[in-house]
């Protein structure tokens, strides 16, 4: 795995560079000398995270049409409006 360091300025200038770089190895991003950012492959963010699938992500797919999706009532915390 290597390890490539640019400045935001580089980055800006050739992202295609960053991504290519990004295949091998995390890209760090800095701004005025200091990491501020890094750049990896969504394979790589998804091992990090354990594989978790984001709501958005899940939505995405092709086979998201399948996805029963109910979510938990927020009971109480909304009242109705008064209006007399």
């Amino acid at each position: 795995m290597s390890v490539v360091t640019m400045s935001s300025r580089e980055f800006n200038q050739s992202a295609g560079d960053a991504k290519k770089a990004a295949q091998s190895g995390p890209v760090f991003i800095t701004d005025r000398g200091k990491p501020s950012h890094v750049l990896i492959t969504i394979e790589e963010y998804r091992r990090l995270v354990g594989g978790i699938t984001m709501l958005a992500d899940a939505l995405a797919q092709p086979e998201s049409a399948d996805i029963d999706f109910e979510p938990p009532r927020a009971g109480g915390i909304f009242r109705a409006p008064d209006i007399s």
